[in-house]
């Protein structure tokens, strides 16, 4: 099971280069051939993002779509968990949007985080980018 991080949404829906790949790793998770879990928090993030950005028809898009996925969970974090975020992100130097990904992760015993952010690497659960999930 993996951890799929907000830029991998952000990448499809605001056209950035990285797309493509994304939308394979999407597929897989859609069509139920891999299993993985996004953060509510990420959903959150995601609705600001888009939100800032007047991009309302797409968000929308965005938010129904999440109901079809047969391998794709939103895990849902209280304040217990967001407090544990804190002492990670101080233990790991991370933000604290990382900091809730990444406890998230350990918590799941998730298998890699997959993000194109690099403040995951050298960190007990490994990042991977889409293109490195077969």
């Amino acid at each position: 099971m993996y951890l799929v991080d907000t830029n991998i949404f952000l990448e499809i829906l605001l056209t950035r280069p990285r797309k493509e790949e994304c939308k394979k790793l999407l597929s897989q998770l859609r069509d139920g051939k891999k299993n993985g879990l996004v953060t509510d928090f990420t959903v959150h993030s995601v609705i600001v993002a888009m939100d800032s950005l007047n991009k309302l028809t797409e968000l929308r898009t965005f938010l129904t779509s999440l109901t079809a996925y047969k391998g794709l969970h939103v895990h849902h974090t209280n304040i217990t968990d967001e407090i544990k975020a804190t002492q990670t992100a101080i233990q790991n130097k991370l933000d604290m949007d990382d900091a809730i990904q990444y406890a998230t992760a350990l918590t799941t015993n998730a298998e890699a985080i997959i993000s194109f952010d690099k403040h995951f690497n050298n960190l007990k659960i490994p990042r991977k980018e889409p293109h490195q999930i077969r």
